[in-house]
């Protein structure tokens, strides 16, 4: 009682500086830049079908996309500080400098915000804003207790920001076939960074019973399954991508991804400190993948995408903890 005490008297009130701060470390800026470009790869392919967007409407609809990664992580943490008070002990919400209300109170207030800008573009982000919310609160349940369905049910919240991103362009009953490889390749893409991801947290999960694929069926069998997904992504890159500059980042993209199956297969030990590196190639894959994507239509986008680029591997390079992503 007296540590529950104590720990409660060092948590930062809400909407205090430090506060925020801590809630900053929370969010895992480095990850914006996975919503940011996955939600901006919709809006290139929108901006082809309307040749008279201007740029306000595409910083409108790519702030909230971009921000809404930290605003869904925060939230989907509240839910897992059992697991995450062993494997990232660093966190905020493990250390508890800040609490579970005051991170929900702020992140479904980002997220709603984000969702009103959105609608504001499209009536029918609506929809797909509260869906993603809906996915975001319960996507620890089933991280926790069906090993099939983890990594599949944060994809398809993924696999809503470039559609997101489309209709907030262009007002539009019916999508390209590029959007949806597009959306495909979202999905996929992201299922691995989320099952590679899990490698990395098999004995906290283990022993707070999270019902993972690596606690289920061990580590080879998921870096397999991984194999897997990495081709199935490669293939829906390839088919989505027609110039030379989109096969080759989708290429380099790709090289990135083996490396990384690669060095779990070869890992000495099947344990946490060997996921680091497979992960990080996870989510420099899953950007470039997008980029590929995004320059291969607009090409004169190419000093902008690498300064975005430039900036997430900054960030990446100065997260608090090496081994967690």
């Amino acid at each position: 009682m007296n540590r529950k005490n104590s720990k409660m008297k060092n948590t930062y009130p809400i909407f205090n500086f430090k506060f925020f701060k801590a809630y900053l470390i929370q969010c895992r800026p480095y990850l914006l830049f996975l919503s940011g470009i996955v939600g901006l790869s919709g809006i290139a392919i929108a901006v082809t079908e309307n040749i008279s967007t201007n740029l306000w409407s595409i910083y409108l609809a790519f702030v909230p996309l971009f921000l809404g990664y930290g605003f869904g992580q925060a939230l989907t943490d509240t839910w897992q500080i059992d697991t995450d008070s062993i494997s990232a002990p660093y966190r905020p919400l493990s250390k508890g400098v800040i609490s579970i209300k005051s991170v929900r109170i702020v992140s479904i207030l980002g997220l709603v915000l984000s969702v009103i800008i959105l609608v504001y573009l499209n009536f029918w982000n609506i929809i797909l804003g509260a869906l993603s919310v809906f996915g975001l609160i319960t996507y620890s349940y089933f991280k926790k207790n069906f090993w099939f369905v983890g990594p599949f049910y944060n994809a398809w919240i993924v696999a809503l920001l470039p559609l997101m991103g489309y209709i907030s362009i262009v007002d539009s009953k019916s999508f390209s076939s590029k959007l949806l490889m597009l959306v495909l390749l979202s999905f996929m893409s992201y299922t691995n960074f989320v099952l590679m991801g899990y490698l990395k947290d098999i004995s906290a999960d283990r022993e707070t019973g999270y019902k993972t694929f690596p606690v289920v069926f061990g580590w080879n069998r998921t870096v397999w399954i991984g194999d897997i997904i990495v081709l199935l992504s490669t293939v829906l890159v390839l088919l989505t991508v027609e110039t030379g500059i989109g096969i080759g980042i989708a290429s380099i993209a790709t090289i990135l991804t083996i490396y990384g199956q690669i060095y779990a297969h070869l890992a000495k030990v099947k344990e946490e400190s060997y996921a680091s590196i497979p992960v990080e190639m996870t989510v420099r894959s899953f950007i470039l993948w997008q980029i590929a994507v995004i320059l291969d239509i607009h090409p004169n986008w190419l000093v902008v995408i690498i300064i975005f680029y430039l900036f997430f591997e900054v960030f990446l390079f100065f997260r608090p903890e090496k081994s967690q992503i």
